[in-house]
């Protein structure tokens, strides 16, 4: 064997990338270049290869290995060696999930039958691994299940039916193609080695397929494997207890070092038996010491109280370490991009690790503030690219009703209309929204209502004919079909949306994946054919189309900046640099939660030798062991998240409390690494938080008083109400003329219900006209549901609504046939105009039943809830005004009529009437406070902003034009004289 040949490793706290090119330059036993060109390297990842060719530049003129990846073992074959694959993931899950439905359909306990493409993805996946590990179907079939519970029972049975689906159907994933060309590869070196080097270096081994691999390359006269991060502080007997337990669950898969020990007891090979490749020395031995001791397997802690106090250079290990305790992750992201930005001011090269894609996202917002654009090593999921949220917009829009808010966000989207006459569209979506969806109610707008809506407005007609063939292509795809029918219906309405109904001046979707979002909705027409006429709904066609997006990503094409770097775990093995900030070390986050498996549990898992849950955590915490041995360290976190206060990661906890534990010198360390922190965190605030003399003043509680010539002329009965209540809302309504906009989401609210009662009461009074009749509780009911169809366009609602009705109809009825004894309806929404002579005021009203009874008018109300008698006396006169408007003959035709009474009738969750008996004294004292309160507003009274609320958590539609949160309930007025032109 040369120089090249056996295990080799490389210790923490080294750059492995350029450790290994220095070592494998010293053992070549060639100094010609050419030498390293005959050498085939393996690696983990493609970046790790980039990095290792790099190293071999930084060291002079060279030429560089061939570079392969473990996960391509089909790639060191020649071409040809195996025949051409058949196999399309996609297609495959497709044909999975028709099993996986058939399963859910009959236990539906397992999870919806709309899932059945999210765990048909789960089975590939375990399929995949069970080709990885060697684990044949029959392992499955073998298994002891004792007395678990009944659904691993039910797993059991099914996953015995899909392994012989699968095998009958050709379904293999990717790691079958590699296990064959494994098994063709061991057939070819055994026969005809390779005659020049071959190398594997940065695998952990931590799947079965790469460990075999790896023992098959270690047979060759010249194959080698380096070992990346490996600790070699660690006592030998620690090191062996790794492996004691392997084979059943007690197996601490979870340390950083366990792949590495388990790999090595599987060649026979101690670890002293594993030399190292390099010369390079780490670059801070005595944190690798700390952190070695910290991260031991939670039986073995009692060491920290023998090997604690044996421990040398704590202060060294400590001294480039800062500890970042934020608040909150904002501050956390804050701090961060601080030090990166500092670290360019130094000439030093950062990099921030975290497995966090919020954190990373905030960190790069604040480095935006300095035009940095960080080397993001992830790029971004094509779902959250602008094209892949266009194919989710429009998708989710397919066999349903449209609705007001999503298609103002589609029209909004830069895809929309974005082959030309760009500016034109956007001018008249937005006319569309402030005219049309927000004068409401619209929350379904339709192609009828489009067009009138145009007409009126006088839009082009070839722009409304563009939008209606649009709404019509949504509207024309049923809520349930096979996938091609989805996939055809959405690319055409696709294809509707984005080329507008102008001349096509550009290609949208030239944009950064634009192709790649096309691309996903073409291997969707192409593996449609395996899920045969198997209907789906379209929120199970959303999901797939969002589990397709969401596996693509997309690379920004902007240059980023050379020295400041965003990484996932997995590169901290591959590069290293000056400054390594490992970001978001909460459990949950760092590490994350194993994904749950929903076919096999632990025990299984352990019995048919698959991988437990544990490696997972295993490989995060070797990723955090190598990333926190570099030179300088941030270890950052935050105390809480949007929902609750989160717990620290298990690594940073452990460390703290060794630390903590170790005496003075301990204590001091961890000071110090806190109190950098602390620095850090102030200015991070100071970033976050508005200057002092930035900040404007709280505003006071307004109270404007205009002059007496702009007061409005008119007010309405409903308005007089407002004006007791909140006068600012009147000051901003009729004297500022400021209307509010109905937002796009709608909903069935209160206005809504309200205005659904008043439409039914007067159709059912207009047809009931001559009297009840026997047919009067149809009429009632057909009327009310008349009235939902027009005003409240929600199914589920009008059931709801039409059920509580039913319930109320009978009283109503009944009370309704005791009116008719008494009188009969005069008048219905009827309009009245009030001139009060002296006050420039006009009041309006509009009653909504005007009954004669007798030589008197009785007026009724129709409330879905009564006020309160308190209420009744002090805001709601609504009434009270209608009844002096009728002795002073504002109604048309009526003339000054006496009144009777006025009756509150509430018709919602149940019947009730609250009526009061107009008296001379009543009608004297409503208009007398009336004739007051206009008075002193004409006088100069102040228009004070919530004077008295219905409820304190009432939200008016002008709180945010009085700055309401600056100041609060309780803060006295400040009366505003204002000018008005």
């Amino acid at each position: 064997m040369t120089a090249l040949a056996g295990v080799f490793h490389e210790p923490l706290g080294v750059d492995f990338s350029a450790a290994f090119a220095a070592g494998l330059r010293e053992r070549l036993s060639d100094p010609r270049p050419e030498a390293v060109a005959r050498v085939t390297l393996l690696v983990n990842t493609n970046r790790m290869g980039r990095r290792i060719q790099a190293a071999f530049a930084e060291q002079g003129a060279t030429l560089l290995p061939k570079v392969r990846m473990v996960s391509d073992i089909v790639g060191l074959l020649p071409p040809g060696a195996l025949p051409p694959t058949t196999h399309r993931p996609l297609a495959d899950r497709l044909a999975l999930s028709q099993l996986v439905r058939a399963l859910l359909e009959r236990a539906p306990t397992l999870s919806p039958p709309s899932a059945a493409f999210d765990m048909a993805g789960t089975l590939m996946a375990l399929m995949t691994e069970m080709q990885e590990e060697a684990v044949p179907p029959e392992a499955l079939a073998a298994l002891d299940l004792g007395d678990m519970a009944a659904h691993w029972q039910t797993s059991w049975q099914f996953l015995q039916i899909a392994m012989a689906f699968a095998a009958e159907a050709g379904l293999a994933p990717v790691a079958a193609r590699q296990e064959a060309a494994l098994a063709l590869l061991a057939d070819r070196w055994t026969t005809d080695p390779p005659k020049d080097p071959v190398l594997i270096a940065g695998s952990t081994a931590s799947r079965g397929q790469t460990q075999r691999l790896m023992k098959l390359v270690l047979t060759l006269p010249q194959g080698g494997v380096v070992l990346p991060g490996m600790d070699t502080t660690m006592p030998a007997a620690a090191w062996t207890d790794l492996t004691a337990g392997e084979g059943n669950l007690s197996a601490p898969q979870d340390h950083p070092q366990y792949r590495h020990a388990a790999f090595l007891r599987a060649l026979g090979l101690d670890r002293d038996q594993c030399q190292k490749w390099s010369g390079t020395a780490p670059r801070v031995p005595e944190r690798t010491a700390l952190l070695s001791l910290a991260l031991r397997p939670a039986p073995a802690t009692n060491a920290w109280q023998e090997e604690g106090p044996k421990l040398k250079g704590v202060g060294t290990a400590c001294a480039r370490v800062t500890l970042l305790h934020a608040p909150t992750p904002s501050t956390e992201a804050a701090a961060i991009a601080l030090g990166l930005r500092a670290a360019l001011d130094d000439n030093k090269r950062a990099a921030l690790i975290s497995p966090d894609r919020t954190l990373t996202r905030q960190v790069a917002a604040y480095l935006g503030r300095w035009n940095i654009l960080p080397d993001d090593s992830a790029g971004v999921p094509l779902v959250q690219s602008s094209p892949g949220r266009f194919l989710m917009l429009s998708g989710q829009m397919l066999g349903r009703p449209v609705e007001a808010e999503a298609l103002t966000i589609l029209l909004n989207h830069p895809l929309c209309h974005g082959a030309g006459g760009r500016r034109k569209h956007l001018d008249r979506a937005r006319a569309m929204e402030l005219t049309l969806l927000r004068k409401g109610p619209c929350p379904f707008p339709d192609p009828q209502r489009v067009t009138e809506w145009a007409n009126r407005a006088g839009i082009d007609p070839t722009w409304v004919s563009w939008l209606t063939d649009a709404l019509g292509q949504m509207a024309a795809s049923t809520a349930t079909g096979p996938l091609v029918q989805f996939v055809s219906a959405h690319q055409a309405l696709v294809a509707q949306l984005s080329t507008g109904s102008a001349a096509a001046e550009r290609d949208p979707w030239s944009a950064p994946g634009g192709a790649a979002a096309l691309g996903v909705l073409a291997s969707l027409v192409d593996a449609a054919p395996a899920l045969g006429d198997t209907p789906i709904s379209v929120g199970e066609y959303t999901r797939i189309l969002h589990a397709v997006l969401a596996a693509e990503e997309l690379r920004e094409p902007h240059a980023p900046h050379p020295d400041i770097m965003i990484w996932g775990a997995l590169e901290a093995r591959a590069r290293s640099a000056d400054l390594v900030i490992l970001g978001g070390l909460n459990d949950g986050i760092w590490p994350a939660q194993p994904e749950p498996d929903p076919w096999l549990n632990r025990a299984m898992r352990a019995q048919v030798g698959l991988r437990l849950p544990d490696r997972v955590i295993g490989l995060s915490a070797h990723d955090f062991q190598q990333a926190a041995s570099a030179p300088e360290v941030w270890l950052t976190r935050a105390a809480r998240n949007a929902e609750a206060e989160t717990v620290p990661s298990r690594w940073l906890n452990r460390l703290e409390r060794l630390l903590t534990g170790l005496g003075a010198a301990g204590e001091t360390a961890h000071a110090s690494m806190l109190a950098r922190g602390k620095t850090w965190l102030t200015q991070a605030q100071a970033l976050t938080e508005p200057q002092a003399k930035h900040v404007q003043p709280a505003a006071p509680r307004p109270g404007p008083k205009p002059p007496a010539t702009a007061l409005p002329a008119t007010l309405s009965v409903t308005q007089i109400e407002t004006l007791i209540r909140d006068p600012y809302a009147i000051y901003a309504q009729k004297i500022l003329q400021l209307q509010s906009l109905a937002p796009l989401r709608q909903g069935p609210d209160g206005r809504v219900r309200g205005s659904t009662l008043h439409t039914a009461m007067e159709r059912f009074t207009e047809a009931t006209g001559e009297g009840l009749g026997p047919t009067a509780a149809a009429t009632l009911r057909q009327s009310f549901a008349d009235a939902l169809e027009q005003n409240a366009p929600w199914p589920a609602m009008q059931r709801l609504w039409l059920g509580k009705f039913d319930r109320i109809l009978d009283d109503l009825l009944a009370a309704e046939t005791a009116r008719r004894a008494r009188g009969q309806p005069l008048r219905i929404e009827e309009k009245g105009r009030w001139p009060m002579a002296g006050l420039d005021l006009t009041v309006t009203a509009r009653a909504d039943r005007l009954d004669r009874e007798g030589g008197q008018i009785a007026i009724y109300d129709y409330k879905t809830s009564i006020p309160s008698e308190k209420k009744q006396k002090a805001f709601a006169k609504q009434l009270l005004f209608e009844a002096v408007m009728l002795t002073h003959g504002a109604f048309t035709g009526l003339g000054h009529q006496p009144v009777s009474h006025v009756t509150y009738l509430q018709i919602g969750s149940s019947y009730k009437e609250s009526q009061i008996a107009i008296t001379p004294d009543i009608l004297r004292d409503t208009e007398d406070g009336l004739r007051a309160l206009w008075g002193a507003y004409r006088a100069g009274r102040p228009f004070l902003a919530r004077l008295a609320p219905d409820l304190i958590t009432y939200s008016g539609d002008f709180d945010h034009l009085s700055r309401l949160g600056e100041w609060g309930e309780a803060d006295a007025a400040t009366p505003q004289t204002v000018g008005l032109s």
